[in-house]
C-alpha cells in the first residue's frame, strides 16, 4: 500500500535493497515511477474495459514505447486523412533514338546479361562451401562489383 508515501529515505532505500535482492516474484502496485523502475522488469498495464497490456521492461520503457506508438498512429491517421494529390506527369515529347543511342542500348543489354550470369555464378560459388575464407572474401568482393556495375548500367 504505497510504502514510498510514508517511509523516510533511509528506510525506503533499505526496502528497495531488500526487494531487489528478493529472489521470488513481486507484484508491485505503485504511483512512484522511480521506485517501480528500480524494481520491475515486466509491467502489466490495465488499460480499462478489461484490457491488460503485457510489456517486458520497466515503466519508463513502457511509457516511451507508448508515446512512440501513439506518434506512429497519429502520423498514420494524418496520412489517411490527407491523401496526396498526385500531379499528372507531363508526357515528354517522344523522339526516335539516334543510331549511337541504339548501339549503346544494345551494348548495355549484352553487358547486363553477362554481368547477371557472372553474378549468378559467384553466388553459386559462395553458397557451395568449397572455398576458403580468403577465397570467399574475394568472391564476395567480385559479387559486389558485379552488382554495382549492373545497377550503374541499368540506371543508364
Amino acid at each position: 500500500d504505497e510504502p514510498t508515501n510514508d517511509l523516510d529515505i533511509h528506510t525506503l532505500n533499505l526496502l528497495e535493497e531488500f526487494l531487489m535482492n528478493f529472489e521470488g516474484c513481486l507484484l508491485v502496485v505503485s504511483h512512484d515511477r522511480f521506485f517501480m523502475d528500480k524494481l520491475v522488469d515486466h509491467v502489466f498495464v490495465f488499460e480499462g474495459e478489461g484490457k491488460i497490456k503485457d510489456f517486458y521492461g520497466n515503466y519508463t520503457e513502457y511509457y516511451r514505447n507508448r508515446l512512440a506508438e501513439e506518434a506512429r498512429l497519429n502520423r498514420q491517421k494524418l496520412a489517411e486523412v490527407r491523401p496526396e494529390v498526385k500531379k499528372q506527369p507531363e508526357k515528354p515529347l517522344m523522339r526516335k533514338p539516334t543510331y549511337k543511342e541504339k548501339t549503346e542500348f544494345e551494348s548495355l543489354e549484352k553487358d547486363i546479361a553477362h554481368l547477371e550470369t557472372l553474378k549468378a555464378g559467384l553466388l553459386e560459388k559462395m553458397n557451395s562451401g568449397a572455398y576458403t575464407p580468403a577465397e570467399l572474401e574475394q568472391i564476395s568482393r567480385n559479387y559486389g562489383i558485379a552488382e554495382a556495375e549492373i545497377e550503374e548500367k541499368t540506371n543508364r
